[in-house]
C-alpha cells in the first residue's frame, strides 16, 4: 500500500492546527521568546570566557521578536524576512561575523553557532513541550 503526503506551507499549517487547537500559537510565541532570551543569555556567558575586555560586545547580545526590531539588520543568523509575526532571534553588534569567523589577521573566536549547536536539542523541546501543553488544554 502506497502513502501519499500533501505538503502544506507553515501558514496553512498553523491555521489548521490554531482551529483544532486554540492556544498552540500563544504557547509557542511564549516558548519561542524564552528560547532565544536563553539562547542569547549562553552565548553572552560563552562570548565573556571567548572573547576578553568585550563588555560593550557581552551586554549587546539579546533575544528579542523580529517585529520588534524591524530596523535592526544584525539578527545573528538571519537570511532574511520571515511571515512568522512571532519569530524571534539574536540580536548583537555587527561585529559578531568577524569575531565568530575570524578575519585575514585575526583568528576565528567561535561563540555563536557552537553555543547554539549545543542548545538546539534544549530548545527544539521546549517548543514541542509547548505544542503539548496546548493539546493537553484542548483535551480538556
Amino acid at each position: 500500500m502506497a502513502y501519499k503526503a500533501k505538503f502544506l506551507g507553515r501558514e496553512a499549517v498553523m491555521r489548521k492546527l490554531n482551529r483544532l487547537l486554540p492556544d498552540t500559537e500563544k504557547e509557542v510565541a511564549q516558548a519561542q521568546m524564552d528560547v532565544a532570551k536563553e539562547a542569547a543569555s549562553r552565548i553572552a556567558n560563552r562570548a565573556q570566557g571567548v572573547i576578553r575586555g568585550s563588555g560593550d560586545y557581552v551586554a549587546s547580545i539579546q533575544g528579542d521578536r523580529l517585529s520588534n526590531r524591524p530596523t535592526d539588520r544584525f539578527a545573528v543568523g538571519l537570511k532574511g524576512q520571515t511571515k512568522d509575526k512571532n519569530a524571534t532571534g539574536i540580536f548583537a553588534k555587527f561585529t559578531w561575523r568577524w569575531l565568530e569567523f575570524g578575519t585575514v589577521k585575526m583568528a576565528a573566536r567561535p561563540h555563536i553557532f557552537p553555543t547554539w549547536r549545543a542548545f538546539k536539542k534544549t530548545a527544539r523541546r521546549k517548543v514541542a513541550t509547548a505544542v503539548n501543553k496546548a493539546v493537553r488544554k484542548a483535551k480538556r
